[in-house]
């Protein structure tokens, strides 16, 4: 018989695979050798006391042969041929998922990147952390996989109701992933292994007969009856359109100032801004786990932190044990930090972001901008950062106690900035009401986490990119623009998404839509 079992065993115990099979038969009143195995359906670690637990729900197999949990694949058939075909412009999470979809769908997805493909892009990385040269069109935020290729591959998200999460994750392990991911309660990939996913379905989305187009930067569209008929391409290019996915990402703002600038409607989207911080992991075990030394059975350790201060948010975003923080900017003199981990998460240092809500009222004076303040109001913090930080990405820093009683650091902790970091009085680089909020914040921060406000951690600015400030609207049902009626906004760009997962979703329903689109309209 297969028996769900639910157990509460410390780390090194659930380590043990015959341990958990003693526990399994003494569960199920059952004799040891008729436990044939295991398959673990959820797993999560309560960090609560002083003895750290794991969290385990199983399914048992006894008196029956074991079998291994079943990650159901889905085949993609040949479109090469389809009549009816679909742009995306964007190949982030949000357009290879929409592309995906197509091809199960059996319709034929043209799929449009500005940037390159992960191997080439590889190359510019290096450049722009070893050299401060940057690639406006290939860096951490554009290019094949978008700015997931390297955001650390974390599969958490709240957004159940906007689509089937078990199906992206089921996807992911089908193209690469491990299927940890299926049960695991923060589930994490790892941006060593991203890569090779992204490509597998590159590679799938070409093998089914779609088109896959690097360095295809969209820098205007064609118009006709509310409907948009041509795309053209920054190298002269010109591609006719028939419905089009739109899947830029947060990044592009040249997409926002083109739509705005043709009296498409775009909308201000309250985002946030602020900080990296940077602690040694090994604090941030000992804080969290209760003890000296982590157990060689738990991973590194994380946190999410929130505060509200007058009237504000702050809280903590994209958490990354044993990580790295890079540079994420896509323009010269911005400058943008970001964070990630290696699967193993496996560094000396774990970062995160700490941010503000910024609302639309905090941007009035960018207002003559109309649903651009919000862009301009990041364009500008970046820019402070930039030349705070002496150019070449070099990032303007503080020890945290130093930050929260404005004082500049005499000198700064290693760091896992590779580019480098200055001592700068950040008082002088962030909008006012970010530095106050975030100076209280991390005080309280350190009430809830001891031992985290600590000079031992150093704030790196500037955090910006957290998700996009500008939302282009869609009715709710058909998922079109509403002046545009083949154009299909979706994904963390578009203002409906944040991460991975809830990204790949909504790139799935903007397929879908656009399918059905194609089907009660005729161009």
């Amino acid at each position: 018989m297969k028996k769900i079992i639910s157990l509460r065993v410390k780390p090194s115990e659930a380590a043990d695979n015959s341990f958990i099979n003693q526990l399994i038969a003494s569960e199920a009143g059952a004799a040891i050798n008729s436990v044939s195995g295991y398959n673990v359906l959820r797993q999560s670690i309560d960090a609560r006391g002083r003895q750290v637990f794991i969290n385990l729900s199983i399914e048992a197999f006894i008196g029956e042969p074991y079998q291994k949990r079943h990650v159901n694949k889905i085949r993609f058939g040949d479109v090469s041929k389809a009549r009816r075909q679909v742009m995306i412009i964007g190949a982030g999470p949000a357009g290879l998922f929409a592309a995906l979809q197509l091809i199960e769908k059996g319709i034929k997805p043209i799929l449009l990147e500005r940037g390159k493909d992960v191997r080439s892009r590889r190359r510019d990385l290096a450049l722009l952390n070893k050299e401060g040269i940057i690639n406006p069109e290939s860096n951490y935020c554009f290019g094949e996989g978008g700015a997931g290729t390297y955001s650390d591959g974390k599969l958490y998200t709240r957004s159940t109701k906007r689509g089937d999460v078990n199906r992206v994750l089921n996807l992911l392990v089908q193209f690469g992933a491990d299927d940890k991911i299926l049960y695991e309660s923060h589930p994490h990939i790892g941006t060593n292994k991203l890569p090779h996913i992204i490509t597998s379905i590159r590679k799938q989305i070409i093998d089914s007969g779609g088109e896959f187009l690097f360095e295809k930067k969209v820098v205007d569209i064609k118009i006709e009856n509310s409907a948009i008929t041509e795309v053209i391409i920054a190298d002269g290019d010109i591609i006719k359109a028939d419905s089009i996915v739109l899947a830029t990402g947060h990044s592009a703002r040249d997409i926002f100032v083109m739509l705005n600038e043709k009296k498409i409607t775009i909308e201000f989207k309250p985002f946030a801004l602020g900080v990296r911080v940077e602690h040694p992991q090994s604090l941030i075990d000992s804080v969290q786990y209760h003890c000296a030394v982590r157990d060689t059975f738990l991973p590194p350790s994380s946190y999410s932190l929130v505060q509200q201060v007058n009237g504000k948010g702050v809280f903590s975003f994209c958490m990354c044990p044993g990580g790295i923080i890079a540079p994420a900017s896509t323009n010269q003199n911005e400058l943008v930090v970001n964070g990630w981990s290696p699967s193993k998460r496996n560094n000396p240092f774990a970062n995160s972001g700490i941010v503000v809500s910024v609302e639309e009222k905090d941007v009035s004076e960018y207002k003559n901008h109309g649903p651009l303040a919000g862009v301009c109001f990041q364009e500008n913090a970046e820019q402070k950062a930039f030349t705070a930080g002496g150019g070449k990405f070099v990032a303007p820093a503080q020890r945290l106690i130093d930050f929260c009683e404005n004082r500049v650091s005499t000198s700064l902790p290693g760091c896992s900035y590779l580019p480098g970091i200055k001592s700068v009085l950040l008082k002088n680089v962030l909008p006012g009401f970010i530095h106050e909020r975030l100076q209280t914040a991390f005080i309280e921060f350190g009430k809830k986490l001891k031992g985290y406000y600590t000079n031992d951690a150093v704030i790196v600015a500037t955090e910006s990119r957290t998700s996009s400030p500008v939302r282009i609207p869609r009715h709710s049902e058909t998922l079109h623009h509403p002046q545009i009626k083949n154009l299909f906004p979706c994904g963390e760009g578009a203002g409906y998404a944040g991460g991975i997962v809830s990204a790949a979703m909504d790139g799935e329903k903007a397929a879908l839509a656009a399918i059905e689109n194609q089907s009660e309209t005729r161009f």
